[in-house]
């Protein structure tokens, strides 16, 4: 079992083990389950992952307030034409990420990694990333067992809900748990991985939640995108043997703060930022009208 960062890096380093088994044998001594039922368990969350991903790139889905969908398409059509200057894998992964997002908006199935409202990062990440890296299925599964590990380390020290530390607890751990991941999947090592964790999340430090009208469509859908590529650029920064000079349980317990500290207009109210912008306003308007409407009206 672990609680920090810090914890689950030297177990790992110390048995030899990667971080994605040290996830499994820790979720085997929690629940008591079988390591065949663990694994499976984490299969069926790949396989709604991909459901997703390629839902949201191959079918036309548009959100029911219609402030969202076709956006992962038009990336699609955009990667095709040569012109794109971010290169094929990043684009693919904001193109998957937002794939995600967009099918959530329209109320379809996906897999909340840390929640619904940043479920796009990881799988975006993990399956941009596919065909330059080529993982095996098992590679794939352990990419999520280790994200998962980050997860819960951020989830038990700080927060992982935008109404209790902003878009940055949402996004911001999302984005550190894919980049963590791929630099396993990379061959990375433990600690270049809490490395990609710290740097990915420590920039994402302050991020608002300010859903405009409530609904956990815009920004969230384009932050899920911008944050599939800060994982894969804070990996690569990592794996290039760059440290963070604040140590991973560090940047996490900021992060918490930052939260507490944060203003409660900023945190999922829809009160504040892009939400309380005249546009914004108005769209809340023209989806809802004169109805009394909760601002947080779509738990993320």
């Amino acid at each position: 079992m672990f609680t920090t960062v810090k914890e689950l890096t030297e177990q790992s380093v110390k048995s030899g083990l990667p971080l994605s088994e040290i996830m499994i044998r820790s979720e085997m001594d929690t629940t008591q389950k079988s390591r065949d039922e663990i694994y499976h368990r984490m299969e069926k969350n790949l396989e709604v992952m991909e459901k997703a991903v390629d839902r949201g790139i191959h079918e036309q889905v548009r959100s029911h307030s219609g402030l969202t969908g076709g956006d992962a398409r038009r990336l699609q059509t955009y990667l095709k034409s040569g012109r794109s200057l971010s290169g094929d894998t990043l684009l693919q992964a904001v193109s998957m990420a937002m794939a995600t997002n967009e099918v959530n908006a329209a109320m379809g199935i996906i897999c909340a990694t840390p929640t619904a409202g940043s479920a796009g990062v990881v799988p975006g990440t993990l399956f941009g990333l596919r065909k330059r890296m080529q993982p095996t299925h098992d590679q794939m599964v352990r990419f999520l067992f280790t994200a998962g590990a980050f997860g819960f380390i951020v989830a038990n020290n700080a927060s992982i809900a935008g109404a209790a530390g902003g878009c940055q607890a949402e996004v911001g751990s999302a984005t550190g748990m894919a980049a963590a991941a791929t630099v396993e999947l990379a061959g990375g090592s433990p600690e270049q991985s809490a490395d990609a964790m710290a740097i990915a999340l420590g920039n994402m430090l302050g991020l608002v939640c300010d859903p405009v009208a409530g609904l956990v469509e815009v920004p969230c859908v384009k932050r899920n995108a911008i944050g599939a590529s800060t994982a894969i650029v804070a990996a690569d920064i990592a794996l290039a043997g760059i440290k963070s000079k604040i140590p991973c349980d560090e940047v996490i317990d900021a992060m918490y703060q930052v939260g507490r500290l944060m203003p409660a207009a900023l945190r999922e109210t829809a009160m504040g930022g892009l939400a309380d912008t005249r546009t914004g306003r108005e769209l809340k308007q023209r989806i809802f009208g004169g109805r009394a409407q909760n601002p947080a009206v779509e738990e993320k």
